[in-house]
């Protein structure tokens, strides 16, 4: 078993493996710069985190992957949507409609 300042030694421990890094380049600032080749990696941590947050939730129902599911239908029109028309509620209406309407088509 775990004594209380042990405890509290690996808090501190873990808040600081996160905070470090994050903090260096706010307290560097501009003294420090990247290399080239990094920057242009890090434009695309936004996507890559987004990607990582969604696609699970997309392609996973009941603990298993499923191909073919009315979520992925419904990413797929919201997609399709925004990359054909510039009206940013589109993809959200469009991605509505197949979800609701697969979900009512499979439970009948």
């Amino acid at each position: 078993m775990i004594d209380d300042g042990s405890l509290w030694l690996v808090f501190i421990l873990i808040g600081l493996a996160t905070t470090l890094p994050r903090a260096g380049f706010i307290v560097l600032g501009s003294r420090v710069s990247l290399p080239g080749t990094l920057q242009r990696a890090l434009r695309y941590a936004p996507a890559a985190a987004l990607a990582a947050i969604i696609a699970p939730d997309i392609l996973v129902v009941g603990n298993t992957v499923e191909p073919f599911n009315p979520k992925l239908a419904a990413a797929i029109a919201a997609v399709v949507a925004a990359l054909l028309w510039r009206n940013p509620w589109l993809p959200f209406i469009a991605g509505m409609a197949v979800l609701l309407g697969l979900r009512f088509l499979l439970a009948n």
